[in-house]
């Protein structure tokens, strides 16, 4: 049952309820990765890291409310919930434990990778149906660009 009545065709519909969900899954296992690696991280360089992940996942936070609050006014049921995210993420798994800075600056290097990846396959695919969608997704893929500019600037 939906309560929103979309301006979208079905087939539309389904396409862009699908880039928007996959984008909701990653970002908020990304401001989870990103936290993770925050309370976590330890070195010399360990208060611009920690610093530069709150960035990420505040850059995350945002957008995931804008991606959900998208998805629900085109009558999609965002779904964020721990276990969705865990099957649908694209992001591996954090390692228990201490993370010294030059590890946690690769693993969002790495996280960030395979988000972005799998948002520009998701602006492409939502191009033609709804250029509103492509036009949030666009403008959060280029935020998290930024971010893994700024993690691999730190690697060099």
């Amino acid at each position: 049952m939906s309560v929103v009545k979309s301006p979208l065709s079905e087939t539309d519909l389904k396409t862009v309820g699908d880039a928007l969900q996959g984008a909701l899954v990653d970002l908020v296992d990304l401001a989870l990765v990103a936290k993770q690696v925050h309370w976590n991280v330890v070195g010399p360089r360990f208060r611009s890291v920690h610093l530069q992940l709150d960035e990420v996942v505040d850059t995350a936070r945002l957008h995931s409310d804008t991606v959900a609050e998208r998805a629900s006014a085109l009558g999609v049921n965002p779904d964020g919930r721990a276990a969705t995210v865990a099957a649908g993420s694209a992001i591996g798994a954090v390692p228990e434990g201490w993370i010294k800075d030059a590890d946690a600056v690769r693993i969002l290097v790495t996280s960030l990778g395979a988000v972005i990846t799998r948002m520009r396959e998701r602006v492409e695919a939502t191009g033609e149906p709804d250029p509103v969608s492509q036009d949030i997704l666009i403008g959060l893929t280029a935020d998290l660009e930024k971010h893994s500019w700024m993690f691999q600037a730190e690697s060099a």
